[in-house]
């Protein structure tokens, strides 16, 4: 289960950003997940959960968004949304749309630092870069 290790990633991630920032306490992670990733959701919020145990993060939350295939229609010049991500076609025309836009993304996009003594911090921005995801 590579979500596991995705998540520990994620746990190493948001401590090294409580020690730059000198807060004690991650609220939540936000991530943005596309079905073209190859990580099921379920699982790698399972894998945080376990992950997160006995550490700093432990009841921080892992706020996920699911952002949609989008390819690009060669014939119809356009990006297209496709429901059926097995089925790779443009929804308008028919035509085949190797192109995808949008739809393999795992990028951990902010993080909601808190401070011990006050109330949310604001968020910093973490690129997925630096998550080594």
């Amino acid at each position: 289960m590579h979500e596991l290790s995705i998540a520990i990633s994620l746990i190493e991630v948001a401590n090294a950003e409580m020690e730059q920032q000198g807060v004690t306490r991650v609220a939540a992670l936000h991530l943005r997940l596309g079905p073209l990733s190859g990580v099921v959701r379920y699982a790698l919020e399972f894998s945080y959960e376990v992950a997160a145990s006995g550490t700093p993060l432990e009841g921080s939350r892992l706020v996920i968004e699911e952002v949609p295939v989008i390819v690009f229609c060669s014939s119809c010049q356009q990006q297209r949304q496709v429901d059926d991500v097995q089925y790779l076609c443009c929804p308008a025309c028919g035509g085949l749309t190797p192109e995808v836009v949008q739809g393999r993304e795992l990028q951990l996009f902010a993080l909601e630092l808190e401070e011990s003594t006050t109330a949310a911090a604001p968020h910093a921005n973490v690129p997925a870069q630096a998550a080594g995801l």
